[in-house]
């Protein structure tokens, strides 16, 4: 009987974690879709360099 009960519980741990991961991995898979279609709307960019790889400010000597 106190092998069934700890085999319930183990059970419905393991099916608890699976949910999170679940939902985790929801999130991640939205968050990217969400950059995905933002990266081609570009009212929402205030400040975009022409030139990314290009310095800001000029060298000291």
């Amino acid at each position: 009987m106190f092998a069934n009960e700890l085999q319930q519980i183990r059970s419905a741990e393991m099916i608890r974690e699976a949910d999170n991961y679940r939902l985790a991995r929801e999130a991640i898979r939205a968050r990217r879709a969400a950059r995905r279609s933002a990266k081609d709307d570009t009212e929402g960019q205030v400040n975009r360099r022409p030139h990314p790889r290009r310095h800001r400010f000029a060298r000291a000597a």
